[in-house]
């Protein structure tokens, strides 16, 4: 009620004011929900690597549903932007480092579009009963969408990629990223439901049991599928183990302008293997069954050019093993992203092209739009790359090491289809040079993680620059690098076969959720096409 203040006119009369403070007040109340929309999106970054502050996640989702709850679709999808917003904006701060905040506040703002339409949804469903279910479902359905569209999309920002140190970790082994994250929002959804019920109660207001009994099992659900998923993760060695080498060469310096240093990153690639071969020699460490090395170690095509050749071949026949190289190929007139496998006596015996590709990154979409407004992204992505179309699995040195290329451990296609071609461990060849001391390499190497326990196999991640890693099929890392400095990491690795649930589903817990999310979202529109009707009669 607004507050109001009397005063006698020149007629005698009393005449009421409302107070300027009164009017303020009321105006920040109205305020409130958007901070705390925004605040709630900044809570969930917060919960996001380099931070070990998984649990986060749950009182950020717990707001939202707060904010949204019982409001009209149109509030729902602007509060979902404010949360997408304030999500987004940090996360994906990295993404304009060497480029400028155009590049970065767009994709953020693109992005969040999609958690707006999450909000509005979200907003119709909460007067549904067990509406956290048809909610979180709903968050999924926008994750979905988000890592198809637009540019074959952008998954960056998953709910499970922030869930590498947590306890719901193990249910990426039943269903993948889809489950793991919509088990976490779940959670959050069932917190605030079950808040609210509990505050209900204690002023004396009914609270139904089926309604109380939806938000603690909103709540206790995703944690004991957690622990039940326990026994699905396992590091033991089921076809045997084998010694793996990563290096990283480092790079002459950060930066878009690495690329102009292209020899000199393949000289230092070179000679770390070198100097590993060394302290194999004096038996400091065990010799290694395969080398692998990262995305851009050779951006000098070595198919065309007779140096660069003879640089790898030179590495490779110094540690004595296979290495997979990462390399810019121009074949037939198409540019690809190329990992090698370079064979020690026999030089290049197999090739893998990468398949998810990054927009804006290694091809222009629009380009003649884009080069009507700024030409300086034409001129940065001067050609655009092609796309690979098979999987990538090399037989190094006995073991079935697949092949994901940086961007594509982003994508749960590019991953499965690696471990359904028979790959017994992961690697995952990245160049992050471009990014400087960002947080974006540890939010990738936290994809690595959830991946590693998804199909339950070691992953390992060289980077040029850092931070590599090798991660155990548990998702423990047990091996890393600093950043920009030259190193290598040699380790006994198990090698797994076996095909986890989430393996075997594949896209099936993705599609069923998006459908639980249609049914709530049909369910809410009917009801209130139904209620409409009834006040019209």
């Amino acid at each position: 009620m607004t507050a109001t203040a009397t005063s006698v006119g020149e007629s005698g009369r009393t005449q009421p004011q409302t107070t300027t403070g009164s009017r303020a007040v009321a105006r920040l109340r109205r305020l409130v929900p958007a901070a705390a929309a925004a605040l709630s999106g900044v809570l969930l970054y917060v919960s996001f690597p380099p931070r070990t502050l998984w649990w986060l996640a749950l009182p950020a989702f717990a707001v939202l549903g707060q904010v949204l709850r019982g409001r009209g679709w149109k509030a729902g999808l602007g509060l979902g932007y404010l949360f997408g917003l304030g999500f987004l904006l940090p996360l994906l701060v990295w993404t304009g480092v060497e480029v400028g905040p155009g590049p970065w506040l767009a994709l953020a703002a693109i992005e969040a579009l999609f958690v707006a339409a999450v909000g509005a949804g979200v907003a119709a469903v909460s007067r549904l009963p067990g509406w956290p279910v048809w909610a979180a479902a709903l968050w999924t359905a926008g994750e979905a969408a988000r890592a198809r569209v637009p540019f074959e999309g952008f998954p960056w920002g998953k709910i499970a990629f922030g869930q590498a140190d947590g306890v719901f970790l193990p249910l990426a082994a039943v269903g993948g990223t889809p489950v793991l994250g919509f088990a976490v929002v779940l959670c959050g959804f069932g917190l605030c439901e079950a808040v609210r019920l509990a505050l209900r109660a204690r002023r004396g207001d009914e609270v139904r049991r089926g309604a109380a009994a939806v938000a603690l099992l909103g709540v206790a659900v995703p944690v004991v599928g957690a622990v039940a998923a326990r026994p699905l993760v396992s590091d033991e060695a089921e076809d045997g183990t084998a010694t793996v080498a990563v290096v990283q060469g480092n790079v002459p310096r950060a930066g878009l302008d690495f690329n102009s240093q292209r020899r000199a990153v393949l000289d230092y690639h070179a000679r770390e293997t070198q100097r590993l071969a060394a302290d194999v020699k004096a038996g400091k460490v065990a010799r290694p069954d395969f080398v692998l090395w990262p995305e851009n170690s050779s951006d000098i095509d070595p198919f065309a050019n007779a140096d660069a050749r003879l640089v790898i071949d030179r590495a490779a026949k110094a540690i004595g093993a296979p290495i997979s190289v990462g390399g810019v190929v121009d074949r037939d007139g198409k540019l690809l992203n190329e990992q090698i496998l370079w064979d020690p006596d026999k030089g290049p015996v197999d090739t893998y092209d990468k398949r998810q590709i990054q927009p804006f990154g290694e091809y222009l979409p629009l380009r003649s739009l884009i080069g009507a407004i700024n030409d300086d992204w034409t001129a940065m992505v001067s050609r655009d790359f092609s796309r690979g179309t098979e999987p990538g699995v090399f037989t190094m040195a006995g073991t079935k090491v697949g092949l994901v290329t940086c961007y594509e451990a982003a994508f749960d296609w590019a991953v499965r289809s690696e471990v359904t071609d028979g790959a017994q461990m992961i690697s995952v060849p990245s160049n992050n040079a471009t990014f400087d001391r960002s947080e974006m390499t540890y939010q990738q190497l936290a994809m690595s993680r959830v991946r590693a326990v998804e199909h339950s196999r070691t992953v390992t991640v060289p980077v040029t620059s850092g931070v590599s890693a090798i991660i155990m099929p548990d998702g423990r890392i047990t091996q890393k690098t600093g950043m920009f400095v030259a190193d290598s990491l040699v380790q006994e690795v198990p090698l797994r076969s076996s095909e986890t649930p989430a393996t075997r589903l594949g896209i099936a817990p993705e599609i069923a959720l998006v459908l639980v999310a249609a049914g709530g979202v049909g369910w809410a529109v009917g009801a209130g096409v139904r209620g409409r009707r009834a006040r019209d009669v």
